[in-house]
């Protein structure tokens, strides 16, 4: 069919030539192009040095648990219900006895300043902005009063690792409840350092040291070491100093010898709610359960400790339906966006926390970074929240997610045998293991339940 045309009259071009003003702020330019946490760590990685960038990251090894964690939330299918009234939604929380305004706190972090010199003091800024809870790590490169300083009407936690030397752990702990935090985040999952392989190829020390390579990589990112030369040096909480890598300080630092009676003690000395971080099994998860504790953390350590862990998100349905609602569940570890947020909460989670995501925005700008990061979860918590058709988080349930699973165990009996025939008391070691196969049930049950 002929159209007929004409030329574009000037105020008929005037209409569509509508130029946005142009944003001489080089960091809030930056950020506003970031809609995923994904555009957060890609802009990060530009603008951060290979071994601070690859520190935060990495993982153990070859990075399978991280990979796996991450995969687990991409593997999933919502359900959403259609012709409910969500004009307006409800995304706080009530955890470990105060309200969240979002399902999801800062996770704690270590040698934070070395990812951007603002280090925890913009993260706790920023949370306590956002009505979020903020957790300060034993090796945190800012101090509990620092903490305080930044974030002084906000929610703050502190992380333990028991380290050999423990009056010192504890004169950390008693400082973080002089500070007011409300909660001891209690890591069991460290008896060792993990094997963080990109930190061994890029000789990533603490402090960063001056070589050639570290010069050539810092050329093209001159504001980090500007920033990092010229702020106050780096100081830790839990040591005066240290010169070597991270596996070695962790390594020197932590005390492998910690078992349950000591988590006990630990949790005496504590004033406020103490939470167990690194649960990785059902078992254990009973057993701090048992112990009184007030909730747990179900994490691998963002795949940074033992590769090939259980994923935190697929253990969530037997923790949950094992411990019922008496104890809090907080999961970590994979997540990328509020739908993984959402998609947690919905399978059992109370709340869950960030690392990674917080630290992609700190290295991306600082503390309006960590802000946009921020933005970006709750924008997408709540379309998410909106399309499933659910108004509060209260109201999400696991019918509202199925997770699809690529990694099946094979079942115990199908497994080939052992073929040693080193003998024991009456028993070959093959029969012995063939007999105990024999009493573990072979199905791994997935149950689902509603939250209260």
């Amino acid at each position: 069919m002929k159209q007929e045309r004409h030329l574009p009259k000037p105020r008929e071009l005037a209409q569509l030539m509508r130029f946005k003003s142009f944003e001489f702020d080089g960091r809030a330019r930056r950020l506003a192009k970031a809609h995923t946490i994904a555009e957060l760590r890609a802009i990060a990685k530009r603008r951060t040095p290979q071994g601070a960038f690859d520190y935060t990251d990495g993982a153990a090894e070859a990075e399978l648990s991280l990979a796996r964690a991450r995969q687990a939330f991409r593997d999933i299918e919502f359900h959403p219900a259609i012709l409910r009234d969500v004009s307006n939604v409800d995304t706080s929380v009530e955890i470990f006895g105060g309200r969240s305004a979002l399902p999801f706190g800062i996770a704690p972090t270590g040698f934070t300043r070395m990812m951007q010199s603002e280090g925890e003091r913009a993260g706790a800024s920023a949370a306590g902005a956002a009505g979020i809870p903020f957790s300060l790590s034993t090796v945190g490169t800012t101090s509990p009063e620092g903490v305080r300083e930044a974030n002084p009407q906000g929610r703050n936690w502190f992380q333990l690792y028991m380290q050999k030397d423990r009056d010192k752990s504890m004169s950390l702990v008693q400082r973080a409840a002089d500070c007011g935090f409300d909660t001891l985040l209690v890591t069991v999952d460290v008896p060792v350092a993990g094997a963080r392989l990109r930190d061994n190829r890029n000789g990533f020390t603490i402090p960063p040291q001056l070589t050639p390579s570290t010069v050539l990589n810092a050329i093209p990112r001159p504001e980090w070491w500007i920033n990092f030369l010229t702020t106050e040096p780096l100081t830790f909480a839990s040591l005066s100093q240290w010169d070597g890598t991270i596996g070695e300080l962790l390594n020197e630092l932590f005390d492998p010898t910690i078992t349950f009676d000591d988590l006990a003690w630990i949790r005496d000395q504590w004033p406020g709610k103490v939470a167990v971080k690194g649960i990785q099994t059902v078992t254990d998860a009973k057993a701090v359960a048992d112990m009184g504790v007030d909730g747990i953390v179900l994490s691998n350590h963002g795949g940074r400790q033992l590769d090939r862990a259980p994923i935190p998100f697929h253990l969530l349905p037997a923790v949950r339906a094992e411990l019922g609602n008496d104890v809090e569940i907080v999961l970590d570890t994979g997540i990328m966006s509020g739908a993984d947020i959402v998609a947690a909460l919905a399978m059992g989670a109370d709340f869950t926390l960030i690392g990674r995501a917080y630290l992609y925005g700190l290295m991306a700008g600082g503390r309006e970074g960590v802000d946009r990061t921020i933005a970006i979860l709750t924008s997408e918590i709540t379309r998410t929240m909106k399309l499933l058709g659910v108004a509060s988080v209260d109201e999400l349930n696991p019918g509202h997610v199925t997770q699809l699973q690529r990694l099946s165990p094979i079942a115990r009996e199908q497994r080939p045998a052992a073929t040693s025939q080193a003998t024991t008391p009456g028993r070959t070691v093959t029969q012995k293991r063939k007999a105990a196969s024999a009493a573990v049930v072979s199905s791994v049950a997935n149950p689902r339940r509603s939250k209260p």
